[in-house]
């Protein structure tokens, strides 16, 4: 009885590995060509030709080969780029949103993609940002290059003004000499009354001028200044501020050669001055 059942067991095994060896066959012959089988077309991707085999085959996508190289579609083109968040936010609300960086900031930001210089070159947050840091009292004009071009106009002219009053706290008059227009127009009226024109004249009060404060103490004047403002025209600029507590001053610009340079300087004393020292 054991014996018989170690035979039909034995048995068993020979016919399932007889079906495995017919299926690995079969499967094997619908893969790869039979080479001795004169009678079986050769594959459609293969013209049998004796140089290459495949000068007139076409390809697996179908397009026909030249030379023995293929032809390749052409790569699809790449999808359209999302729309950034800021580009889907209302006009208004992205303005707002832009008020609220800094002159430095917008520059960084739109030297991120192209997305975001879109955004920063809108005019309305240069608008927002020049009332912002400088006056209201020009929002009625309308910059004939834009208000980006015009806060940065405007921003040139209240940092030269600012090396003007480094000029004088230093006491230089080289510096002086190469910050004046060389014209025979340019005017200097100080603020003790002496009206200064031409250009050799002007210098010559700028220097009387650091002398006095170098004898009174060996350095030059220190002004302290507020309330600056300033409009740009074309090549024509003026800043009026105060200076100290005691004088009301105006200067003017004019941009020669792509550089600015000081043309007008009039200082005069406020109304009802307290009295202590005008130069402390």
């Amino acid at each position: 009885m054991d014996g018989a059942r170690v035979l039909i067991a034995a048995s068993a095994t020979a016919v399932c590995c007889l079906a495995c060896a017919v299926w690995i066959f079969r499967s094997s012959s619908s893969s790869f060509p039979a080479s001795s089988n004169k009678h079986q077309p050769p594959p459609a991707n293969f013209c049998g030709c004796a140089s290459c085999g495949c000068r007139d085959a076409k390809s697996a996508n179908g397009e026909m080969a030249v030379g023995g190289e293929n032809k390749k579609k052409a790569p699809e083109p790449a999808p359209p780029e999302a729309p950034s968040m800021m580009e889907q936010l209302v006009p208004e609300i992205t303005t707002h949103a832009l008020s609220y960086l800094d002159y430095t900031s917008l520059c960084r930001l739109s030297m991120t993609n192209s997305a975001m210089r879109r955004a920063v070159d809108d005019d309305g947050a240069w608008k927002a940002l020049y009332h912002k840091d400088f006056t209201v009292e020009q929002g009625t004009i309308n910059p004939p290059n834009g208000w980006k071009a015009y806060y940065a106009a405007t921003k040139a002219i209240i940092n030269l003004n600012a090396e003007f009053y480094n000029i004088i706290r230093e006491g230089s008059l080289p510096a002086m000499s190469r910050f004046w227009l060389n014209a025979d127009y340019v005017k200097c009226i100080h603020a003790t009354g002496e009206f200064c024109t031409g250009y050799n004249a002007v210098m010559e009060s700028w220097g009387m001028l650091f002398n006095w404060g170098q004898d009174g103490g060996g350095q030059g004047i220190a002004f302290q200044i507020r309330d600056v403002r300033v409009r740009v025209l074309g090549e024509v600029a003026w800043v009026n501020m105060k200076a100290n507590v005691l004088f009301h001053v105006t200067n003017v610009y004019e941009l020669c050669n792509g550089r600015w340079y000081m043309v007008h300087h009039h200082s005069s004393l406020m109304a009802d001055p307290p009295p202590h020292n005008m130069f402390a």
